[in-house]
């Protein structure tokens, strides 16, 4: 639930393919709903589907990227013969029941290890893992989810606060949001091309689960991009845009 202009021109796929981006509900330029119950993923599948009549297209190549992903997932099980490609974008697991056991993430972190923020944004982690969490301590973690904590990053990441609907954003994820093993079931009819693709630094979605992701669809592929964590178009922004556009060709 945070403004689409997060996603820039997704590191310069803007200059291969048009891209038409999606302010959720109550982010960017759409309003907030008369009912905040409505925040929730799977009441936003409509959205993307009156998104896709007002383009005029019979088919679309749809991109999600993290929580934005599970929202074109749930969009994918409803609306299969809709899509000519889906790309998910180190997407959350949880929309299909999948999951990154916090041993797993603490190895992938401790692979930054030596970093002058390391020390701070681990003992972050653990509160968030406990949820004992302070604000302090998602502000802490913040290097955790850029392959390079340098100043891009830091002007990305600031951006957030006046991006992100926080209250929009506990209602997306809410009881009631996935149904993975109706949408694990779904995702087997979905007979378009999809990729899911991964970084290496990603504590949020590892390779492995990227794989077990990939496999739930007839034609899933992974690629994974080394150097790169939750944001690879900001990482790596040649190389997103090579795997995505050859993805989407």
């Amino acid at each position: 639930m945070r403004a689409g202009a997060y996603l820039g021109d997704l590191g310069g796929l803007g200059a291969r393919r048009r891209l038409a981006v999606l302010d959720l509900r109550g982010t960017g330029d759409s309003e907030a709903p008369a009912d905040p119950a409505s925040y929730r993923c799977d009441h936003q599948v409509e959205d993307v589907e009156a998104l896709r009549k007002h383009l005029g297209l019979e088919r679309l190549d749809l991109l999600g990227h993290s929580a934005g992903a599970s929202l074109a997932v749930r969009y994918a099980a409803r609306y299969p013969d809709r899509l000519r490609r889906l790309a998910l974008i180190t997407p959350s697991p949880r929309t299909v029941g999948l999951e990154l056991p916090v041993a797993e993430r603490r190895r992938i972190m401790a692979r930054r290890a030596g970093a002058p923020w390391f020390d701070d944004a681990a003992a972050a982690y653990e509160a968030i893992a406990a949820r004992t969490a302070t604000s302090a301590d998602w502000a802490a973690v913040a290097p955790m989810y850029y392959g390079r904590w340098d100043a891009a990053a830091h002007q990305h990441q600031a951006t957030e606060p006046g991006q992100r609907n926080g209250t929009a954003a506990r209602i997306y994820n809410s009881a009631g949001a996935f149904e993975p093993e109706v949408t694990r079931a779904a995702l087997g009819g979905v007979a378009a091309p999809v990729l899911v693709l991964a970084g290496e630094l990603d504590f949020i979605l590892s390779p492995a689960v990227a794989e077990d992701f990939a496999a739930l669809f007839p034609d899933g592929r992974v690629v994974t991009m080394s150097g790169v964590a939750h944001y690879p178009w900001l990482d790596d922004a040649t190389g997103f845009v090579s795997a995505v556009a050859r993805f989407l060709s």
